[in-house]
């Protein structure tokens, strides 16, 4: 079995045709290896969202491979990949994306409903202990702090158990100290539950986070940093992004 969750080889993602042809992506290779944390970073229009995307099977790659632990996604049906994503992937996104007419607990039970699975009240109230917020089972996101609503959308990608979570900017919305509560939870998903967690982020202190950092410009891959601190991703980042000016 590949000790890669997710694998991407040669993986290019372009838009449009002719003289409009734009390259989100550009024959990127990169394997995100199981129970670990990456982040992903890189100057605005660099391709990070659209890497997120082709890897979670939100997109499909104009060409390459990509591959969920043994699992070639190019050849899957839409119905089959929407199954493969429901079942093995989650999302958590900048945007909280809580329905405002449903309760923490109903929005957390939402993707079992959608699955046709009646979700237990105690499998629920679990996923809303994990994130700390269990006494707020009954309260609607217009209740509930920018912090707290960003841990019952953990809550939801966690109901399903998914081998992966990708987040896209999930600290971008909050202060400091509720996007680190939000990075500690991230961070717990991988040392305690052996999860792969993949996120898009602009924050080198949220980067810091996680065991390495990739840096995409124009599509492509620059290099990464292992364990590395807030001070040396910010000096990478100042670096790319003056390259890019």
């Amino acid at each position: 079995m590949s000790t890669d969750a997710i694998t991407l080889r040669a993986v290019s993602r372009q838009y449009g045709t002719g003289d409009g042809t734009v390259t989100g992506l550009d024959g990127v290779t990169l394997g995100f290896p199981r129970g670990s944390f990456t982040a992903v970073m890189g100057p605005s229009g660099s391709g990070k969202s659209t890497l997120l995307q082709c890897a979670a099977g939100l997109d499909r790659p104009t060409s390459g491979s990509v591959r969920v632990g043994g699992t070639e996604l190019a050849g899957l049906s839409e119905r089959r990949l929407t199954l493969l994503r429901r079942d093995r992937i989650g999302f958590v996104f900048q945007a909280f994306n809580l329905l405002p007419s449903l309760t923490a607990e109903q929005n957390v039970a939402l993707p079992l409903r959608l699955a046709g699975r009646r979700p237990s009240r105690a499998r629920v109230r679990e996923a809303l202990d994990r994130v700390g917020l269990a006494d707020r089972a009954r309260h609607h996101p217009g209740e509930l702090s920018g912090g707290q609503q960003q841990r019952v959308a953990l809550a939801r990608a966690l109901i399903t158990r998914p081998e992966v979570l990708f987040g896209d900017e999930p600290t971008g919305a909050l202060d400091s100290r509720t996007g680190r509560e939000v990075l500690r939870l991230l961070r717990d998903m991988v040392d305690q539950d052996g999860r792969t967690v993949v996120m898009v982020t602009h924050d080198p202190v949220a980067a810091a986070c996680a065991d390495r950092v990739v840096f995409l410009v124009d599509g492509r891959l620059t290099g990464e940093l292992d364990g590395a601190d807030a001070g040396r991703i910010a000096a990478r980042m100042t670096g790319l992004e003056g390259a890019a000016c």
